[in-house]
């Protein structure tokens, strides 16, 4: 499956460090899309992960943040960066 973009620097790191758990409204938000069957995938991709590395399931709406970021290719410290990078281009 093809993960989409993150539509905005800002509003990724801000669910990846508000949230512990992740559901439909965030990845909405993340991603931009609104196919529940697009989101339903997502969240697949995740809770097989999740259950390969015996991670609890606390909300069964939801999923791991940081586990869902490392299974959607979405590095959190080179979003951050480019994020400082931005701030020194604009200051």
């Amino acid at each position: 499956m093809n993960i989409p973009k993150i539509t905005c620097i800002d509003n990724a790191l801000k669910i990846y460090y508000e949230n512990s758990e992740i559901g439909n409204n965030e990845i909405k938000i993340l991603f931009a899309v609104r196919s529940s069957a697009t989101i339903s995938r997502l969240k697949k991709l995740v809770k097989a992960e999740m259950i390969k590395k015996h991670m609890p399931v606390f909300c069964a709406n939801k999923i791991n943040t940081k586990i869902a970021y490392e299974v959607w290719g979405i590095d959190v410290i080179d979003l951050e960066e480019r994020r400082k990078k931005i701030k020194e281009l604009y200051l």
